[in-house]
């Protein structure tokens, strides 16, 4: 079962970098990763939103907490590992 209070302390990571620029790979399986540099725009319960650059065909990504949790999402902020279980 996934610690709920890890949860919480990477949502409330998150929290505090709404509006900065992140660097997001993400692991979509059948060896597809997925590489894109945008801006954390929300944070909702159980998902966050990041604003992909115009150059992507997607503007938009939501990804969850546990998603973070499990290293199928990586996330960066400012050279900064989002998520790191120590």
């Amino acid at each position: 079962m996934i610690n709920t209070n890890v949860l919480e302390q990477i949502k409330l990571d998150l929290d505090a970098c709404i509006g900065k620029r992140v660097k997001l790979r993400a692991n979509k399986g059948r060896k597809k990763v997925v590489e894109a540099e945008g801006v954390l725009e929300s944070t909702y319960p159980k998902v966050f939103v990041v604003k992909l650059d115009a150059a992507n065909a997607v503007k938009r990504m939501s990804y969850s907490y546990a998603d973070v949790l499990t290293e199928t999402v990586e996330l960066s902020v400012d050279d900064h590992r989002i998520g790191m279980t120590e």
